[in-house]
């Protein structure tokens, strides 16, 4: 694992601001929106921000300058908290820089909009999070899948304004409509000023005389509402999919937030998935074994015929090219492998007794284990299949 310090690149003596405004710098470079949702980047998007969560934290910094990446996982010597990283994933550096970076207008300034410092900002709405179940058919087809959430929608009473009796807002007394309240405080090394949103007005800068009665004057109120979205081929468990501007909308008609749609595809019993290839395991009996046959093998485009060679061993494994997933962004797909198993029936009848044993007497015997692995060894044909 990559030093965190190497990560943010920076030294090991910055200051929390100049941690914030690297971690700031790279998470805008990777993140997966401004990618084409790479796999690349978001991994380093994901190794940014977990670098980022440690170095920020007093604690677990200095747990880290001790001890390395063992002082800030579980067990002796990790910081409190999250009680370390081995479970880090993408959901979890996405809501880290959510929190930090989501807030009013930062999210606009952050990918291209501009933002009014020091002026009254209405408050965006908050993003909503969902879980959408596909099967591996769509990963393979891709698909357009409809969702109805309840979404925080304008108020129909007061038309999302928030008045009862449709006067405008008026400016907030306490802050003079800034939107924002100035502290001043004096030290041994001088005058420091800060600056933090008006508890009053929330940081919006106006306030409601007349507070509409359907909504408590917020504006807003809780809807069904359905949305398509648009499911890529080639995805994989934990890609997401981002509605701009679909979710809650803000109090009093401000700007809405984002649908976050995280992808879980749904195991399918017939394959092993291994990224953008799938692994069947095709079962057969002795005698089609041993004679050989034409066999029917399921994949996600449709049923396929493969011949299975007589004399084929237990634990072999046969390649369909092509007839894997397709690469998430275009670029091919990858394989079907078919594995060959034995089956050996539990029950036999008594014809079939007879036939086995009349089979034991002239089929000679097995032939020894050679270079010290076993002709029926699954797992190490199935890494000479893939190391090929």
């Amino acid at each position: 694992m990559r030093d965190y310090y190497e990560i943010l690149e920076i030294d090991r003596g910055s200051d929390a601001e100049a941690i914030k405004k690297a971690y700031r710098k790279k998470a805008l470079q990777f993140h997966p929106d401004r990618n084409s949702g790479s796999a690349e980047a978001e991994e380093k998007f994901k190794e940014a921000t977990e670098a980022y969560e440690v170095l920020k934290d007093p604690d677990k910094r200095a747990a880290y300058d001790r001890y390395g990446h063992a002082g800030v996982k579980s067990g002796a010597g990790a910081a409190g908290g999250r009680g370390g990283f081995s479970g880090f994933g993408f959901e979890d550096a996405l809501n880290i820089f959510m929190r930090d970076f989501g807030g009013f207008s930062n999210m606009e300034d952050l990918f291209g909009g501009r933002g009014r410092s020091g002026a009254a900002r209405a408050q965006r709405g908050q993003d909503t999070r969902i879980r959408l179940h596909v099967t591996l058919e769509e990963v393979a087809h891709g698909a357009r899948k409809k969702i109805r959430l309840p979404i925080l929608e304008p108020c129909d009473s007061c038309s999302g304004t928030g008045s009862g009796n449709g006067a405008e807002p008026v400016s907030c007394e306490a802050c003079g409509g800034a939107g924002e309240v100035r502290r001043v405080q004096r030290s041994v090394f001088g005058q420091f000023v800060s600056a933090s949103p008006c508890p009053t007005c929330n940081g919006e800068g106006r306030q409601i005389t007349d507070p509409c009665k359907a909504c408590s004057g917020q504006g807003r109120e809780r809807k069904d509402t359905e949305f398509t979205v648009d499911v890529p081929p080639g995805v994989e468990t934990d890609n997401y999919i981002t509605l701009r501007g679909h979710g809650a909308v803000g109090p009093r008609n401000g700007p809405r937030g984002d649908i976050l749609v995280v992808l879980e595809v749904e195991e399918d019993p017939r394959f092993i998935r291994e990224g953008e290839d799938l692994i069947h395991t095709a079962e057969v009996s002795f005698s089609q074994a041993a004679l050989g046959m034409d066999f029917e093998v399921p994949t996600v485009w449709g049923p396929e015929q493969i011949e299975i060679p007589s004399g084929v061993q237990s634990g072999e494994v046969m390649t369909l090219r092509g007839k894997g997933l397709p690469r998430l962004g275009g670029g091919g797909r990858g394989d079907l492998h078919v594995r060959v198993q034995l089956w050996t029936p539990t029950r036999l009848t008594p014809e079939q007794e007879a036939l086995f044993e009349k089979l034991r007497e002239i089929e000679g015997t097995p032939p020894e284990t050679t270079g010290g692995r076993s002709r029926h060894g699954f797992w190490s044909r199935m890494k000479e299949a893939f190391t090929a």
